[in-house]
């Protein structure tokens, strides 16, 4: 094998690696945390922790293909640990902004994200980072921004309709990494923006349906009955 190859198949093994150790990880933590749309975040410490095993896990799949051109550019597998450092770095940083913006909610509010997520997935700015997102970059930091443009509004759906839930986390997951991996194809990509938006609504009229969003009353009533949840 040549160098670059060499260095391209490091970068793979690596890259996949640390996304199963993080799914491991984010997996035992999240156990019991998950309330649905009453889900506190905990300790600012504690939380960023979490965040960052979860974006290891649900985004270093889909980021696998920019890991490894930069690898090959390089020739060195030493180019890898700044990109990935740098990339989940620009995701650290959205969570730093989710726990200071978090406030409990209920399922209006849930609801009108999972539309606006939806929505955004229509929108000339959604398509642009998605593009750049395949393109190649000169920074970890760079495609960082460019996925985080890409995907804002998937996560946003994941911290309104339960950002412990380890379900809504695969499913997330499975969504970006294909954004990520397939080019845009408006016979799927419409379709699915309607099913969220579809979502949202369904949230929004009948929040029961939605299986993990409320969570029992006795837990509510027992840990926080000053919460409401509409």
């Amino acid at each position: 094998m040549t160098i670059p190859s060499v260095a391209t198949a490091a970068a793979l093994t690596a890259t996949v690696g640390l996304a199963a150790a993080s799914w491991v990880v984010a997996v035992r933590q999240m156990n019991g945390m998950d309330m649905g749309v009453a889900t506190r975040l905990g300790s600012f410490a504690v939380f960023v922790a979490l965040w960052v095993s979860m974006m290891a896990a649900m985004m270093l799949p889909g980021a696998a293909p920019a890991v490894l051109r930069r690898a090959h550019a390089s020739g060195r597998v030493r180019a890898v640990p700044p990109f990935v450092g740098s990339y989940l770095a620009v995701w650290t940083l959205v969570g730093v902004a989710v726990y200071a913006l978090y406030r409990l909610h209920g399922s209006i509010a849930a609801g009108a994200v999972a539309i606006a997520a939806g929505v955004y997935e229509f929108t000339p700015l959604k398509q642009y980072f998605r593009r750049r997102c395949h393109e190649s970059v000169r920074s970890g930091f760079e495609f960082g921004l460019y996925c985080v443009g890409s995907s804002i509004g998937m996560m946003l759906m994941l911290v309104a309709l339960g950002v412990m839930s380890v379900t809504w986390m695969s499913v997330i997951a499975i969504l970006v990494l294909a954004q990520k991996l397939l080019p845009a194809r408006p016979a799927i990509d419409v379709p699915l923006a309607l099913a969220i938006v579809g979502l949202g609504i369904l949230t929004i009229i009948a929040p029961p349906s939605i299986p993990g969003l409320m969570p029992p009353m006795s837990e509510v009533v027992g840990g926080a009955g000053h919460v409401t949840l509409l």
